[in-house]
């Protein structure tokens, strides 16, 4: 629509688009003011949403990552991470709104603001617009796939440890475990409607806050003296530190929903802000777990501090149970997502009445997969390591680097070019955790298991 073709009266007040929305006064369009939600999240709402995405099994692992680094560069490297994982959701909620602008929409998806980024930047890269959202859908199931296969493997190790306490001469390998949740598991995954999740979702939430309660007794009392072999160790461990954290704090997948369904999106950025105060209260809680579970436990830590309680107490006990029922249906929820995606590219290709026989094929050879990757890797602190490295440092890092390059590269990159550099330098640090992470990951992989 050319404006100059409307009257001065048109012009003074509003201007209606073809989709039925208006431009303000000043011609410009407010997504703001056009979100049609039938249920807006009020701003607390919000902030317990986000915090829900960040806390969850990688909360039990920090004191693992400790280990690698010890107590100085971990405490350094906890607030590094979740000033980077803040900034990239930050980048990437603020190039969605200002997509929303410039084409007259309401709100924006993670993979819609991937794919209007670029068809709206550079010539060059308008043609690769459908390829950067398929890859950032295939990013997001990789995250929920490799998330699901760190779960199984923590679903199995607790029922291990639970197993040899009350049948110690029936003992069986993590691997066996494994393989005997999977029945349990794609059962479990059948449910494909959000809403008869939320009960799980429920459960899942008391179960975890009654482990963490119970966790941080153990963990706070009795905390021996710090010696200067915890200070810090060889930064050749350091990468495990890095990944593990990124899986822990990244909750990028969940961040665009939760900000197009608030009732005033204005709180989501800024200061405070829903996403500063969220972060920095993760980063803080996250800190103190996995300082503090490293004091206590030292280099015997596991993957999973509950791992590290006491086999002979019944609270202890309690805990080692609770986190594997919350584990257990928090599986559920996150393959929700992925299967959604995947259905959505097989859907179109199968006939209505091969639906249903579809759904259940994709939900049973989706979970097979992470059970296979779970046997493949039975070891929790190196699978959250190699997961943390690929999946959650590209959907986290990478493409978010690459959207707001992508938008701001004919827009202006700023004084000097500060974008392009500190994207750069982003882009730097996103492969070192790459490359890095996983080499650390594969090769302590390759050596606990050549002997097997």
């Amino acid at each position: 629509m050319d404006l100059t073709d409307l009257s001065p009266s048109q012009t003074q007040s509003t201007v209606t688009l073809k989709n039925g929305d208006q431009l303000g006064s000043d011609n410009t369009y407010n997504p703001f003011e056009h979100r049609k939600v039938v249920h807006p999240t009020s701003t607390i709402g919000s902030f317990f949403h986000l915090l829900k995405s960040s806390l969850g099994s990688g909360l039990l692992a920090m004191p693992a990552a400790f280990k690698h680094t010890g107590i100085i560069p971990g405490c350094l490297g906890t607030a590094l991470v979740a000033v980077i994982a803040t900034h990239c959701v930050h980048i990437l909620v603020c190039t969605s709104r200002a997509l929303c602008e410039e084409n007259c929409v309401a709100s924006l998806s993670y993979s819609d603001t991937c794919e209007k980024a670029f068809k709206n930047g550079p010539k060059r890269l308008r043609r690769f617009s459908i390829h950067i959202r398929h890859f950032a859908d295939y990013a997001m199931a990789g995250v929920c796939l490799g998330g699901t296969s760190v779960y199984v493997v923590f679903i199995a190790s607790s029922l291990k440890d639970i197993c040899d306490h009350f049948f110690p001469h029936h003992t069986l390998t993590i691997k066996a475990y494994c393989g005997i949740i999977l029945i349990p598991l794609i059962l479990s995954t059948q449910i494909r409607h959000l809403k008869f999740l939320v009960p799980f979702s429920f459960l899942a939430n008391l179960c975890l806050l009654a482990t963490f309660i119970i966790t941080c007794y153990y963990t706070f009392v009795g905390i021996p003296s710090v010696g200067s072999e915890k200070l810090a160790v060889g930064v050749s461990q350091w990468p495990l530190f890095l990944s593990t954290a990124i899986f822990a704090m990244e909750g990028i997948n969940v961040v665009m929903p939760i900000e197009n369904e608030m009732a005033n999106p204005k709180h989501f950025l800024g200061c405070p802000g829903v996403l500063n105060v969220t972060m920095i209260f993760v980063a803080a809680l996250y800190g103190i777990v996995g300082l503090f579970g490293f004091l206590k436990y030292g280099e015997e830590v596991k993957g999973s501090v509950t791992l590290n309680l006491p086999q002979d107490e019944i609270l202890a006990m309690v805990a080692k149970i609770l986190v594997a029922v919350a584990v257990f249906f928090t599986y559920c929820l996150q393959m929700y997502a992925p299967m959604e995606i995947l259905w959505r590219r097989v859907e179109t290709r199968l006939t209505a009445h091969l639906h249903n026989v579809g759904q259940i094929l994709i939900r049973t050879i989706s979970v097979t997969l992470t059970v296979i990757l779970a046997v493949a890797v039975p070891d929790l602190e190196l699978l959250i390591g190699l997961v943390g490295a690929i999946f959650f440092s590209t959907l986290g890092l990478l493409i978010p680097v690459m959207v707001e390059s992508a938008h701001k590269w004919d827009r202006g990159l700023g004084l000097y070019f500060y974008v392009l550099w500190k994207n750069v330098l982003l882009l730097l640090f996103y492969l070192l955790v790459l490359v890095s992470g996983c080499y650390a990951a594969i090769s302590e992989i390759v050596n606990k298991y050549k002997t097997v």
